[in-house]
């Protein structure tokens, strides 16, 4: 594990409001020259702490209003594996996150779908049809506070 400082936690902190912001810019927020900054941050990135820059998208403005999240429990863990499971799930691009939990499900997905007539068709179609799926509970996303 990488020891951490004030100025590596308030690089990580910059970086995660905005990761599309160059040195100069992380620099400028934190109290560094860019120099700094950017010898800072590639050591992060080295080091595996920092593992890459994301650009975030309007679902709404792209035409994805509904969001919904996907309790996933197989049906009979033997009779498929969970890799196939996880290829296949992830081949749907409508599907935007996979993950493997305990508790009563074996999987959380995070579904995006044009309104809910869309997810009904994406649920039916190809969730449903995924090998090895036995319960399914869905949870529609009213609204994002964090």
């Amino acid at each position: 594990m990488m020891e951490l400082d004030e100025k590596d936690r308030a690089i990580i902190s910059a970086l995660q409001q905005d990761g599309g912001l160059n040195a100069g810019a992380v620099g400028k927020a934190v109290g560094m020259t860019q120099p700094a900054a950017w010898r800072r941050i590639k050591r992060l990135e080295e080091g595996g702490v920092v593992l890459g820059r994301r650009v975030r998208l309007n679902k709404a403005a792209l035409g994805f209003d509904v969001v919904v999240y996907l309790g996933v429990k197989l049906a009979a863990k033997g009779r498929v594996s969970l890799e196939d499971f996880e290829r296949a799930v992830c081949a749907i691009p409508e599907v935007q996150l996979v993950q493997h939990v305990l508790g009563i499900y074996d999987y959380r997905l995070k579904v995006v779908a044009q309104d809910l007539s869309d997810f009904e068709r994406i649920l039916r179609r190809r969730i449903m049809t995924l090998p090895g799926v036995g319960d399914v509970e869905s949870n529609v996303m009213l609204s994002e506070v964090r």
